[in-house]
Order: structure tokens, then C-alpha cells, then sequence
């Protein structure tokens, strides 16, 4: 099956099997007091600017620790309406953090510091949840970037405002990848960072990044207390570090977001693209029947079936052959469709 509806589709990266496989021998201390997770913490050092790097098993484990972690109870999280926290965690923060999102409509998936201060209201009712986080996605959902002077403009907006900065980084290689950046440089000015490995091709391997010192130490107690800390964890440290080692995370996810911006320049005649393809991920609406014809053969999602738009992901795995194959069932079927 060659699939076009999520980069979690593909297999694991070859060097992360890899890395699991030379883990994979003796004995070693259990729940990150091991050498794989002490390498990890210093090339951390050298990649984000810290030590305090905590892995996890997934993205939404990522996102709940951090953000309980940055939170006072009677805070909440200043997002995108289209944001991951708010459209893909099944409710996770709500649930399990007890986190209110404080979400605001955006036409491309990103936050302003106009935009935020929508939310920068009723400070100091004591009737009202009070903003604490502001977080973004990025890339967003929409496969759109910020740049590198837009988060640091939003960091700095946050923090003029005695809230804390968040990065809700599933695919943040994906975005440094694209903006031709270093992981430091796109995480600039954050407190907290979701870092994500399982859509570049890791085995449930995330971690969350702290640059805010102070917010440390509460990590240990909160990963546990989400059940999130691993006994093996020598096995997700592991990838990790393979993952950071090098350019592997580079080469993994420029060669994703190659793959899509190869798929959009082949069908964007044919129709109509609704977000610049600025990362991984590509946006477009097909005619009537399009959708359901194509997906006897591909798998991709439907984004919005009021409208028609659907959502093309390409992965690290995403050959040249796949995509040409893609764009002319396309071509072939909205041609159809069309006439």
C-alpha cells in the first residue's frame, strides 16, 4: 500500500531500527538513568540549548506534560482554532491536564500577536480563565510555517505578557527542514517544546524540550503522573539520539516536504491548492465523487467534506514514483470528473 493520508503511515527509519537494535544488549538501568538518555541529554545540549530534554512516548504525551507543566490551574492555552491541541488530541488536554483552550480563528492556521490578544482578556477576574500559554503548532495543521522572526515575535508577545511560549512540534523538523534553519534557531525564544520523531520516521519516541529552567524540575513528577515514563526508556532515547546525530532529521523530513512540493507543482493545473505547500502536507479541493474515485487506490483524508478539500501527507519513505503515479490518477480522475 502506498498511502498519501499520513506520514505515520510509514515504516520506521532504517537508522532508528537501527538504533533500538544496538540498545539491545545487557542490562541497563531502567526509566532514563541509562547512557542512551545521558548521551541524549548532552547532544540535546548541543541541538536545543539544554539538557532538560524528557522523552515520551507520543505527540499528545508530549503536548499534555508540557503544557501542565507551564500551567496554573486557573490558566488557560491561547491556540489556533486549527491547531493540533485543539483538533487532533481527542480532547487529551481538556481530559487529562484539565487545560483550557482558549482557541481563535485564524484563515491559515497561525497566530498573531494581534491575534493573541483577542484572547488577552478580563486579566485579573477572578470569573474569568486567565491566559497562561501561548502555544502553536508548527508546522500548523494546515502545513503552513512560521517564521523563525514570526515565533519570535509571538515569544516575545507572550512573554510582555506574563505568559509562557509553547511549540507543539510534530513536525518541527519538517518546518526547520524547510526554513533551512538549525532545531536551536526554530525553537528560539520557547519555553517548552513538543519535539516529534514518529512522523520522521521514530518508533513512539518524542520528548518534550525545556529552556525555561524553572520549569524543569516539575517534569519528573508530571511525565510520570501522565503516564508517560518509560522503564526501557534506553529504546525511545535511543532513536532520539540516532535521530539528532548528524543530519538524519534533515534528511528525513526535507526529503518529505520535497515529495509534496513535487506532488503540488504536478496537480496544481488541475486543482485548487488552499494553503501555500510550505512543509509536508498538501491541501486541495477535488471535484464531486474525486475524492471517493482516488481513494480506491490511495488512502489520504477528506479535511473538510463541506467544501471538498482534502489533505496529502508525504513522509520520509515517499519515492518519486509514488508521487508521479498520484498526480496522474489526479489528473486522470478530476479530469473525469470535470467533463
Amino acid at each position: 500500500m502506498r498511502a498519501f493520508a499520513s506520514d505515520n503511515y510509514a515504516p520506521i527509519l532504517p537508522e532508528a531500527l537501527e538504533a533500538i537494535a544496538a540498545a539491545n544488549t545487557g542490562h541497563a538501568v531502567s526509566y532514563g538513568a541509562d547512557e542512551w538518555t545521558d548521551q541524549l541529554r548532552d547532544r540535546a545540549e548541543d541541538v536545543f540549548g539544554t539538557r532538560d530534554i524528557y522523552p515520551v512516548f507520543n505527540g499528545t504525551g508530549a503536548n499534555v506534560v508540557g503544557l501542565r507543566a507551564m500551567l496554573r490551574p486557573w490558566q488557560g492555552v491561547v491556540c489556533a482554532e486549527t491547531a493540533h491541541l485543539n483538533v487532533d488530541e481527542g480532547g487529551a488536554p481538556e481530559v487529562m491536564g484539565a487545560i483550557k483552550l482558549l482557541t481563535v480563528a485564524t484563515p491559515d492556521g497561525k497566530l498573531t500577536p494581534e491575534l493573541v490578544d483577542t484572547r488577552v482578556i478580563r486579566i485579573g477576574d477572578e470569573h474569568s480563565v486567565q491566559p497562561g500559554v501561548v502555544s502553536v503548532t508548527q508546522s500548523t495543521e494546515l502545513g503552513t510555517l512560521y517564521s523563525v522572526d514570526e515565533l519570535r515575535a509571538l515569544a516575545d508577545h507572550a512573554h510582555a505578557h506574563g505568559m509562557l511560549f509553547h511549540i507543539d512540534g510534530s513536525r518541527l523538523a519538517n518546518a526547520a527542514a524547510s526554513l533551512d534553519v538549525s532545531l536551536r534557531e526554530v525553537v528560539e525564544g520557547a519555553d517548552v517544546v513538543s519535539f516529534g520523531g514518529t512522523k520522521i520516521g521514530l518508533l513512539a519516541a518524542e520528548a518534550v524540550v525545556v529552556l525555561h529552567p524553572e520549569i524543569a524540575p516539575s517534569l519528573l513528577y508530571l511525565r510520570k503522573q501522565s503516564m508517560q515514563l518509560a522503564s526501557k526508556m534506553r529504546f525511545i532515547s535511543a532513536q532520539l539520539l540516532a535521530l539528532l546525530e548528524g543530519d538524519l532529521w534533515r534528511r528525513s523530513a526535507g526529503h518529505a516536504n520535497a515529495m509534496a512540493a513535487r506532488l503540488a507543482d504536478g496537480v496544481r493545473e488541475v486543482v485548487q491548492l488552499t494553503q501555500p505547500v510550505q512543509a509536508n502536507g498538501v491541501f486541495a479541493i477535488l471535484p464531486p465523487g474525486a475524492a471517493e474515485e482516488l481513494q480506491r487506490e490511495f488512502k489520504f483524508y477528506v479535511w473538510n467534506e463541506h467544501t471538498g478539500e482534502v489533505r496529502w501527507m508525504c513522509s520520509w519513505d515517499t519515492t518519486e514514483e509514488d508521487v508521479d503515479a498520484f498526480v496522474a490518477a489526479v489528473k486522470n480522475v478530476v479530469g473525469a470528473a470535470v467533463q
